[in-house]
């Protein structure tokens, strides 16, 4: 028996009681792929016709497929560009797909091929999932509050889910209209609020809202901000998929745009659990209070300002004390594996600028931040310092009406944010009061 997998390099190891051995590189094994995505696609799972292991491989082979969620992801002008695929096998490939998201949920567990479930036990857990949540209990409310990009995160992935509404709490006026259409044109179980006041009353509201036990309790409230650890667990994947990528032995520092640093803390627990990063920079707006921390030890909140990376406007990071805990609030260890830089409007502008013309890469202003604390950070640390990495966070076509004039032509836009966009918007206005939320609530 090899000791690696001939495909990815992995380890092969066979399990204590189990006859079979097996590469560990999971969905990074390309072979394990093209199984996974068979598997997904069987008659007994997914029932995607039209898809089996020719079709599989050269979806693999050219890179349009990793997992199968990337499948919900194709149209017919990729596929049809694809070696014995014509328009009309393109489309129906898609069709297929889209039936296939009617499928029961016992089915797609089923389908997602978690070791040691097949379909009896499929069925079970579905029959089992189905009642945590008590049908004689109102619907479970994920309550979220957003500067930009996280309330349309949410709303998209709660969208149509039984027994679950979701309440996105955002700052009339203070995000761009793409981000706003994300979130406001669903309707059915997605409420918008549009708060009159900044992201800070936003974020404040549904924290006041959470210490109200009675309230709490008879909205039946959950949250989907960073204020959950359910938020940033999965964000720490990200971190150990990139650095994973890079040269053995290579620790990179990593240039994370901030605001309410849930990201940047979900990589500090990511580096906590083993994952190989020399440290952060923490790339802000004129949005100082993290970066003035850093240099002084005191916390000192300040109203927000909005800048051109609406996201990132945040005046008190609420994550600002889970990282003081997690380093037992000693400044000196905190500046240890952070820095910080601070951008202006201007700099964003020429960030984009650079980004486009030097790499040909379009970014918006967020990731255009995280790349300036990337350059500035490098240049502080001098020859020899280890490599950079620097997040992207949003897509450059929510941005528009910055990013077009800086780049001199369109920025392409995808077609769900173009479909968000022709949609007629639904809000619900209220004052930055308790009280109000909760009659809403």
């Amino acid at each position: 028996m090899p000791r690696a997998c001939p495909v990815c390099g992995s380890a092969v190891v066979r399990e204590e009681g189990e006859a079979d051995w097996r590469c560990v590189g999971g969905l990074y094994c390309a072979a394990q792929r093209k199984q996974a995505l068979l598997h997904f696609a069987q008659r007994r799972a997914m029932d995607i016709d039209g898809l089996g292991e020719k079709r599989v491989d050269q979806l693999v082979d050219a890179g349009l497929v990793r997992t199968p969620a990337d499948l919900y992801r194709l149209d017919v002008a990729t596929l049809a560009g694809l070696e014995r695929m014509g328009e009309k096998s393109a489309a129906n490939l898609v069709e297929a797909i889209g039936r296939s998201r009617r499928t029961g949920f016992a089915r797609f567990l089923f389908a997602l091929g978690i070791r040691h479930v097949g379909e009896e036990v499929a069925r079970v857990l579905a029959r089992l999932l189905s009642h945590v949540h008590d049908a004689g209990q109102p619907p479970l409310t994920v309550l979220v509050a957003t500067s930009g990009d996280t309330g349309g995160a949410v709303a998209q992935a709660f969208h149509g889910v039984p027994r679950t509404r979701v309440v996105v709490l955002y700052p009339h006026g203070q995000v761009s209209a793409v981000q706003e259409a994300q979130f406001t044109t669903l309707g059915g179980n997605v409420t918008a609020v549009a708060v009159q006041g900044r992201f800070d009353d936003c974020q404040r509201l549904a924290k006041e809202a959470f210490g109200d036990p009675r309230l709490r309790e008879r909205a039946h409230l959950t949250s989907a901000n960073s204020i959950s650890l359910g938020r940033l667990l999965p964000q720490m994947v990200y971190y150990a998929h990139a650095v994973l990528g890079l040269n053995p032995g290579t620790r990179p520092v990593i240039s994370v745009p901030s605001g309410n640093f849930g990201n940047l803390a979900a990589g500090l627990m990511a580096q906590r659990m083993g994952a190989p990063i020399a440290r952060f920079v923490a790339a802000t707006t004129v949005n100082d209070t993290v970066p003035r921390y850093l240099a002084t030890g005191m916390v000192e909140p300040r109203p927000s300002v909005s800048t051109l990376a609406n996201a990132m406007d945040v005046g008190n990071p609420s994550n600002l004390e889970r990282i003081r805990w997690m380093f037992g609030d000693r400044v000196e260890a905190i500046r240890a594996a952070m820095s910080a830089t601070v951008h202006t409007d201007e700099d964003v502008r020429r960030g984009i600028r650079e980004l486009d013309a030097r790499y040909g890469y379009v970014a918006d202003p967020h990731t255009a931040i995280a790349y300036l604390g990337a350059v500035e950070d490098r240049g502080a640390a001098g020859v020899g310092a280890p490599g950079r990495l620097f997040l992207s966070t949003a897509h450059p076509a929510k941005f528009g009406d910055v990013v077009e004039p800086l780049i001199g032509r369109p920025v392409p836009v995808p077609a769900p944010l173009a479909d968000a966009m022709a949609r007629p918007r639904q809000a619900t206005h209220i004052e930055p009061r308790l009280a109000a939320l909760s009659v809403l609530l």
